[in-house]
């Protein structure tokens, strides 16, 4: 680690997330500052608590494998208004449909989503991918190799969770075995994703 009279390791790791803009892996961090990964996310941890505690405007978000530093969202109204940005629109509910199918279910081909929802989903599920909150993941080994989707690590930013091991318990959600409740499953990404754009 460059261990210089001025080097603040705190200010490092801030400094590093700053200038990324965009969620940086805990290994390039940890190799950057030649540290040891266990030994960096102990620091990150206290960064984040340290952040939480003085209520600033800003926050660490750990995305999967990967740290963003990010605006806290009761501030987003006042950032547009300063920046003069106009709002984003909300998903649609097919969107919100059609991701939380795949958030749950992922990977899964575009007719697996069709055949829940009962409509023609393509639109829907390029509009997402477009959007950068799917991806495709792979193809299904079966004829005509369809396409198979999950979420990026966008989808996780947006919705402000960690991984998809926060998103809540899909039993408790849903009442019948095979069914998708409209509105008890948009509900649970509506809160999170108002600022999504369509």
């Amino acid at each position: 680690m460059t261990n210089g009279e001025n080097f603040n390791i705190n200010s490092a790791i801030e400094a590093i997330l700053f200038a990324s803009g965009t969620p940086i892996p805990v290994q390039k961090i940890a190799e950057a500052l030649e540290m040891d990964i266990t030994e960096l996310n102990a620091v990150v941890d206290e960064l984040i608590d340290l952040y939480n505690s003085s209520e600033r405007g800003l926050m660490i978000l750990r995305l999967e494998e990967s740290l963003q530093l990010c605006t806290r969202s009761q501030y987003a109204e006042h950032i547009r208004l300063a920046l003069d940005n106009r709002r984003n629109s909300p998903l649609s509910n097919a969107a919100m449909e059609s991701l939380a199918i795949i958030a749950y279910n992922q990977p899964v081909t575009r007719s697996y989503v069709e055949q829940i929802r009962g409509v023609d989903s393509g639109a829907v599920v390029a509009n997402l991918v477009e959007k950068g909150l799917l991806q495709e993941v792979g193809r299904l080994d079966a004829p005509g190799r369809p396409i198979l989707y999950g979420t990026t690590v966008d989808f996780l930013r947006c919705f402000g969770i960690s991984s998809l091991d926060e998103l809540p318990d899909i039993e408790r959600i849903i009442p019948e075995e095979g069914q998708v409740p409209d509105q008890q499953v948009l509900s649970i990404f509506r809160e999170d994703a108002d600022d999504t754009e369509e």
